[in-house]
């Protein structure tokens, strides 16, 4: 197949029906930007809802907004809208803390569902803090351990002790994708519970939680969805483990009746039971005003040019891959690939940085890895080739050699 021209990709942005999506979000010109999968750019719309919420909701109507405006009701509409991008009831997610205190409560919520169980089944390098919040659990459960194998052999690892296996669906260095409908089957038929992390995931890929026969999962609000940096969380339980699933931290906002005030904890019957503390409002707001930006927008349509501009990616990296020591990281197949696809490098940490000040940004991991994130609802086709282009002349240089671009950096 030959190499695809820029009069190709111009024909693919001018034939792309999802293209007005972009006039959604504030893109900064002479900006390319392809680090969507770990913060989501700002939406056109969330600093006039932010401005209203402020100014008018707090500002004017101060406490009463809790009930004027619905405020109370944040978590539970926002998880709706997360639903709908998941394939989950409108009943079964809510938004609340971060990733990683809801893994805390729905592995420790779990494993108390399996006490003849002892084992949390775990990937060997998955994002970290997933194992450090297994291995917290265990730690506080007597005779539970954590055990750890390769990403690939997970299903010959679930053995009848294992209570619990927690998985990222979509690996965050090289965008691999799990069968979830294929994981979940062969947990279920040696008695465990599958604890999924969409993070990299939701808003990206195609997700179909209740037809795949899902038990838990976890998600942030700040890559795809864009929510902001540290948006709220969400959470999924199945409907109908919700009410046999007890939450180790019992606030008060998931008491079945919070403003009875009552001394003795009540779990809510409902997904609310997992709400701890009040909701933080303004930051709830950002990623109620993140979520709309799906609106009216075929999911269907939205995750299948995610795809193709990965493949797109792939196709003009061939070049760099032989002449400068590329090395594709992620799955070549669309069927196995989240939507961000990583290179590597042995200088990939010199080179993000050069692309960085020439204005594409995408990020580096460790130890090699060249990362880059194609999030569909702004980024066009001609970004991935310009994006290649001046790539290329980075390595064609060799300006990526610069003494500045090999200082450490406190994020990466």
């Amino acid at each position: 197949m030959a190499t695809p021209t820029y009069q190709d990709v111009l024909d693919l942005d001018a034939g792309d029906p999802l293209a007005p999506l972009r006039e959604r979000f504030s893109l900064p010109e002479g900006v390319i930007y392809l680090d969507g999968n770990s913060l989501g750019a700002l939406p056109g719309a969330t600093p006039r809802h932010l401005a209203e919420v402020v100014e008018a909701q707090w500002g004017r109507d101060l406490i009463r907004s809790w009930n004027a405006h619905d405020w109370i009701g944040l978590p539970r509409r926002i998880g709706e809208r997360i639903a709908k991008l998941i394939g989950a009831g409108p009943d079964e997610v809510i938004a609340c803390d971060s990733t990683s205190v809801n893994l805390f409560k729905l592995l420790q919520g779990a494993l108390a569902l399996s006490p003849s169980h002892g084992t949390i089944l775990t990937e060997d390098s998955g994002f970290p803090t997933d194992r450090y919040m297994a291995q917290s659990v265990a730690n506080l459960a007597s005779g539970t351990s954590v055990k750890a194998a390769p990403r690939d052999a997970i299903i010959d690892h679930i053995d009848d002790d294992t209570a619990l296996v927690l998985l990222t669906h979509v690996d965050y260095r090289s965008g691999h994708k799990i069968d979830m409908a294929a994981m979940n089957k062969a947990a279920h038929d040696k008695g465990a519970l599958v604890l999924w992390d969409l993070s990299h995931s939701t808003g990206a890929v195609a997700l179909d939680l209740a037809g795949s026969g899902a038990n838990l999962a976890v998600g942030c609000g700040y890559k795809y969805l864009n929510g902001g940096p540290g948006a709220p969380a969400f959470l999924y339980v199945r409907s109908g483990l919700q009410e046999r699933l007890e939450t180790p931290l019992p606030g008060w906002m998931g008491h079945a009746e919070p403003f009875a005030f009552s001394q003795g904890y009540a779990p809510s019957p409902s997904i609310d039971r997992f709400l701890c503390g009040t909701p933080p409002i303004l930051a709830m707001a950002a990623l109620e005003s993140g979520l709309a930006q799906f609106d009216g927008v075929d999911l269907a349509a939205l995750f299948a040019k995610g795809q193709a501009i990965c493949g797109l990616y792939i196709e003009l990296m061939q070049d760099l891959c032989e002449r400068h020591g590329f090395t594709l990281a992620s799955p070549a197949d669309a069927r196995h690939r989240g939507s961000h696809v990583s290179f590597a490098h042995p200088h990939a940490h010199a080179v993000c940085q050069a692309l960085i000040e020439r204005g594409v940004i995408g990020d580096f991991r460790t130890p090699d890895i060249l990362r880059m994130g194609f999030t569909p609802l702004y980024t066009r086709f001609a970004d991935v080739w310009e994006a290649v282009r001046i790539l290329r002349e980075v390595m064609d240089s060799s300006a990526w050699q610069d003494d500045r671009f090999t200082r450490p950096r406190r994020v990466t």
